[in-house]
């Protein structure tokens, strides 16, 4: 079962979660990869360092997902889809930013 979180009360769903989801990535090959990350907000954006694989398959794919588990069983996952950028800088190196496109509470009925 989803509930819909509206993108401007996804600031306190994060604060109830935690900045430590995982990104869904797909490359080029179409293999997808999830991966732990640290997440902050900047301005609008959601913004997380990457490592090189990460890197490269939102360069091949700008589509992603975030993905903070449940914290306890029968709780609601929060599920993040939306675009990806990365950029570098020389305050941040490498850096990817996700701008939210949608956000779910999630719990599975199994």
């Amino acid at each position: 079962m989803s509930v819909n979180v509206p993108l401007d009360e996804l600031p306190q769903a994060l604060e109830r979660f935690g900045p430590n989801p995982y990104i869904v990535t797909v490359g080029s090959d179409g293999r997808p990869r999830a991966t732990s990350v640290t997440v902050q907000w900047h301005k609008q954006l959601l913004m997380l360092g990457a490592g090189r694989r990460t890197t490269e398959n939102v360069l091949a794919n700008e589509q992603v997902a975030l993905l903070w588990p449940a914290p306890a069983p029968g709780e609601h996952a929060l599920i993040v889809d939306g675009w990806a950028a990365v950029f570098d800088s020389p305050e941040t190196n490498e850096v990817v930013f996700v701008q939210p496109g949608k956000a779910v509470l999630h719990v599975s009925k199994g």
